[in-house]
C-alpha cells in the first residue's frame, strides 16, 4: 500500500514538472514572439535615384534646387535607417540600405563613388563595426551623392533612369529580400515622367514611356481625360506581376510648369502600373519642401 502511495506521488509530482516547464516554456517563447513584434522587421531600404537633366539648375531651376532635395531625402532615410537601429539593438539590427542608379552610369568615377552608397549591417562581424556605420553612415552618403551630383552637374552628363526596365528585370533581384523578416522598401526619385532612350517600346496605347509632348498627344489634357485614359487602356506596358512584398514611395515628382495637371496623369500611369504588378503598397508624392518631404516620409515608414 505504502510502495502504491509513493509511486501515484512520483508520477503526480512529474506531472506537475512536466506542465511546469511546458507553462515556462511558452511563457519564454511568448515573450519572444512579443519582443520580435515590438521590435518589428528589419528595414531592406533601396532608393533609386534618376540623374536626368531634371537635376540641371539652369534649366528646371528651384529653391531648394532639385539635387540639393535628392541629398536631403536620402538624409531622412539615413537618419531613419540609424533610429532603427537605435530600436532593435546592435545585435538585433540587421537592416540594409543602399543608393542605386539604372543604368549605371558610364563614368568610372561616379560608379566607384556610388559603390559606396550601399550598408548591410548581417555582414558587420561585431557591435563596433555596427556603431562604426551608426557613426558614418548620414555623413558618408551625403558626402558621397554630393560628389555624383557636382560631377554629374558639372560635365552636363545626364544618364537619365530608365525606370521602365529596372522594374522588367531587376526590381526582384535588386530591391527583394526572400527572408520574410524584412520589409522591402524602394524609394524612386523622379519627376514622374519616365523616359529612357533604351525604352521606347508602344503596344496600342501602352508604353514604356511617358513625356511630356504625350500628355498631349494621347488628348489626356482635356477636362474628360480620365474617361478616355480607362476606356481606351492607356498606361505604362505591364512588365510584371509578382510584386506584392514590395513598398514604394515616389517622391519629388515634378510635372511640367506650363501644364501643372500633368501630374494627375502620371499619377495615373503609375498608379495602374503598380497595381498591376501587385505592389504591396504604394504612395506618390509631389516635389516639396524638404521639411514637408519628412514628414511624408516618416508617415509612410510608420
Amino acid at each position: 500500500m505504502k510502495r502504491t502511495i509513493i509511486l501515484v506521488s512520483i508520477l503526480a509530482i512529474s506531472l506537475f514538472s512536466c506542465k511546469t516547464e511546458t507553462k515556462s516554456n511558452d511563457a519564454q517563447n511568448e515573450q519572444k514572439t512579443d519582443n520580435k513584434s515590438k521590435i518589428g522587421k528589419q528595414l531592406n531600404i533601396t532608393i533609386l535615384l534618376d540623374l536626368s537633366d531634371r537635376i540641371e539648375p539652369t534649366k528646371y531651376p528651384s529653391s531648394p534646387e532639385h539635387f540639393e532635395r535628392d541629398i536631403e531625402v536620402v538624409n531622412y532615410f539615413t537618419e531613419l535607417f540609424k533610429k532603427d537601429m537605435e530600436k532593435k539593438g546592435a545585435f538585433m539590427a540587421k537592416g540594409k540600405m543602399k543608393v542605386i542608379f539604372s543604368p549605371r552610369p558610364n563614368d568610372s568615377e561616379i560608379n566607384n563613388i556610388a559603390s559606396k552608397l550601399s550598408i548591410d549591417l548581417t555582414n558587420a562581424k561585431n557591435t563596433k563595426e555596427k556603431k562604426q556605420i551608426f557613426d558614418n553612415v548620414t555623413g558618408d552618403f551625403k558626402e558621397n551623392l554630393s560628389k555624383i551630383y557636382s560631377k554629374t552637374i558639372g560635365t552636363k552628363k545626364y544618364p537619365g533612369s530608365d525606370i521602365w526596365r529596372f522594374f522588367k528585370n531587376d526590381v526582384v533581384d535588386y530591391c527583394i529580400e526572400d527572408d520574410v523578416n524584412y520589409r522591402n522598401i524602394l524609394v524612386l526619385i523622379t519627376d514622374g515622367y519616365l523616359y529612357h532612350k533604351n525604352s521606347t517600346d508602344n503596344k496600342e496605347n501602352r508604353s514604356s514611356y511617358l513625356l511630356p509632348k504625350n500628355v498631349e498627344s494621347n488628348g489626356l489634357r482635356n477636362p474628360n481625360w480620365e474617361e478616355r485614359f480607362k476606356d481606351e487602356d492607356f498606361g505604362y506596358i505591364k512588365t510584371r506581376d509578382d510584386l506584392n512584398n514590395l513598398d514604394i514611395l515616389v517622391l519629388e515628382i515634378n510635372p511640367s510648369e506650363n501644364h501643372k495637371n500633368d501630374e494627375d496623369v502620371i499619377k495615373a500611369y503609375l498608379s495602374k502600373w503598380f497595381e498591376e504588378m501587385n505592389v504591396n503598397s504604394f504612395k506618390l508624392y509631389n516635389s516639396d519642401l524638404p521639411q514637408y518631404t519628412k514628414s511624408k516620409i516618416e508617415k509612410f515608414i510608420n
